[in-house]
């Protein structure tokens, strides 16, 4: 398969509404996902475009299954006092992996209810083999923490959520 066929699928998948497209041929195997089109037309009930509309020079040669577009249950939503719209945000300044404590034999620098003040350390996130503390600039109470520790974050990242003091 060349470039021109994939551009051309992926253009095809983008308009199409599918949230996944698995294509192999021999050894050849090429996935595309297009999560944030696939939720936002399956709320507003656009139909989606089946396996049977691909062109025909692009369908997988040898005869395999459909593939399956899977759209996964809404989350549960628990019933809480104050809605995650209302919490302050704590983000990563930069791009690096997220530590939440300063080594792996040293207790994290915050816990889910720990009170935290401007200027304490929350965090740590190591970019380029150097590791940067990251200070809060909020007060207030640690309600959430949405990184898992020693994985990788981007920049702007939501790492805590914060109910203000």
């Amino acid at each position: 398969m060349d470039l021109k066929e994939i551009q051309e699928l992926i253009k095809m998948v983008s308009k199409s509404g599918l949230a996944e497209l698995k294509l192999k041929r021999g050894d050849f195997e090429l996935v595309l996902r297009a999560e944030s089109m696939n939720k936002d037309r399956a709320a507003a009930g656009t139909p989606v475009l089946h396996p049977h509309h691909i062109p025909a020079h692009l369908a997988p040669q040898a005869p395999t299954s459909p593939p399956v577009v899977k759209q996964e249950p809404p989350a549960p939503q628990l019933a809480e006092p104050k809605t995650e719209a209302t919490y302050l945000e704590v983000k990563s300044p930069m791009v690096g992996t997220f530590y939440r404590s300063p080594s792996p034999d040293k207790p994290p620098y915050v816990k889910v209810g720990d009170v935290i003040k401007p200027g304490q350390v929350v965090c740590m996130v190591e970019a380029m083999k150097l590791f940067n503390e990251i200070e809060s600039e909020l007060a207030g109470t640690i309600v959430k923490i949405l990184v898992e520790d020693a994985a990788p974050v981007e920049y702007d990242q939501v790492l805590f959520l914060v109910e203000p003091a």
